[in-house]
């Protein structure tokens, strides 16, 4: 990373935090500062034990520093500054480290806990003074007013300009790419060799050389069946007597910027159809990415990948009928449930993906496809994910058996398709000025 596109990048976020404070004064609500706020550690019932601890987005927009009560402090026209908390404890290791880059771009202030917090905070004005986070009960204790935490006018800009990357944030998007395909790359060598799911997690984990709590997200590892579950969240330690098919969806995350890619493999063994629809999805996959570029939305990616997974069920004789009818009977949302995909960034899933405008209005997904999360226009510098996905879901298909859309549905197939569970094939997509950039495949 350089130094030059950090401070590029804290200079951006200051122009949109000026620009979020003097629309909300437009809108009626006069604020002239905001305090960004971490989060705070939690512990399970009873125990001292922490659950494990995310930071707050838009305080890791700033500076990437998953730790609990650690403060951003924004008034336009002066320096952020960076109040770092760090607790005199023997029991933990509380030490932050701190980057060249932040001494450059933030004023630190380094403080030991949330009373000196207050008393620095009282040196500025607590008059028109925002909090935003997930503790709002911090805010009104360091004497913020109750109508500045998290106004709802503020969050929304916020929110919104958050799916448009500097080039601080690709450069953390493209680093999290490639290490996450070392990863990839490991897990499908270890599932050629008979490897468990639990196998293969542990080899994504080794070869990235991450702890599971420091992965963006949960890694799926899914075998044969397991595969038609979307989140599937066990992993079985069992080596299979069958390695058919690997779904793994899975990323690393690099200074707070996560990558989420999915792949499916399959053995030799695999049923020839499936093997099949495998190759089929994956073109599919690249032609969807192929079809991004600004002022398109995303609702019509999402309708252009139900009518390639229609193609898909008719080419496989998975579906009789013709594209159109199996489109107009939402037959190939019984294959792939969900959207095709969503905005990416800080947070795997990210926020402001229903967001018309920064006002936060609200652009529902279409009522056949409620499960997708992106309903934005693509403008250039937003990224997402492209992740078509075609099930054999008992919970769902079982449904259908007999009914009227079942009719069209070659049940054999799907009979003998249910143990190789599904498919998902997932990339991270970068909107240019004319097309998209897949910070994925450079790097395969």
């Amino acid at each position: 990373m350089t130094i030059d596109n950090y401070a590029k990048h804290i200079a951006t976020l200051s122009r949109t935090y000026t620009e979020a404070l003097q629309h909300v004064a437009n809108e009626g609500t006069p604020l002239t500062a905001i305090l960004v706020h971490s989060g705070s550690e939690q512990h399970y019932y009873g125990d001292d034990r922490g659950v494990s601890f995310q930071a707050y987005g838009h305080l890791l927009h700033w500076i990437p520093v998953n730790r609990p009560n650690q403060f951003i402090y924004f008034r336009p026209g002066e320096k952020p500054i960076y109040f770092q908390i760090v607790p005199n404890d023997f029991w933990y290791e509380q030490n932050i480290d701190v980057e060249s880059e932040w001494e450059e771009a933030l004023s630190i202030i380094k403080l030991s806990n949330l009373n000196e917090l207050s008393a620095e905070l009282n040196k500025y004005s607590l008059s028109k003074l925002a909090y935003i986070g997930g503790h709002g009960d911090i805010g009104v204790s360091l004497g913020i007013d109750k109508p500045g935490i998290n106004p709802k006018r503020l969050l929304a800009y916020l929110d919104y300009a958050r799916a448009i990357k500097t080039d601080y944030e690709l450069e953390q998007l493209r680093v999290a790419n490639r290490l996450a395909l070392l990863g990839h790359a490991a897990a499908k060598t270890c599932f050629l060799g008979g490897g468990s799911e639990y196998d293969i997690h542990m080899a994504f984990l080794q070869a990235t050389k991450n702890l599971e709590d420091e992965c963006p997200y949960t890694n799926i590892v899914a075998l044969n069946e397991k595969a038609a579950i979307l989140h599937y969240q066990f992993k079985r330690k069992a080596a299979l007597d069958q390695n058919q098919v690997l779904l793994i969806d899975a990323g690393c995350r690099i200074k707070g910027y996560g990558s989420d890619i999915t792949r499916t493999s399959v053995n030799d063994n695999c049923h020839p159809c499936f093997q099949s629809l495998v190759t089929a999805m994956e073109s599919l996959e690249l032609t969807l990415v192929n079809e991004v570029k600004p002022g398109k939305t995303y609702q019509s990616l999402h309708t252009s990948t139900l009518a390639g997974i229609a193609q898909i069920l008719v080419d496989h004789k998975i579906c009789t009928g013709d594209v159109t009818d199996l489109i107009e009977l939402n037959i190939p949302q019984l294959f792939m449930p969900h959207g095709v995909g969503h905005l990416l960034g800080i947070q795997v899933h990210d926020v402001g993906g229903h967001q018309a405008d920064i006002n936060g209005t609200i652009l529902s997904p279409p009522e056949n496809s409620p499960a997708l999360r992106n309903t934005r226009v693509m403008e250039t510098d937003m990224v997402f994910t492209v992740e078509p996905g075609l099930y054999f879901i008992p919970v769902i298909l079982e449904e259908e058996r007999g009914s009227d859309r079942g009719r069209l549905i070659n049940w054999n197939i799907v009979d003998d398709l249910y143990p190789c569970g599904g498919i998902r094939i997932e990339d991270n997509v970068r909107v240019t000025s004319d097309s998209a950039e897949n910070l994925t495949r450079q790097f395969e």
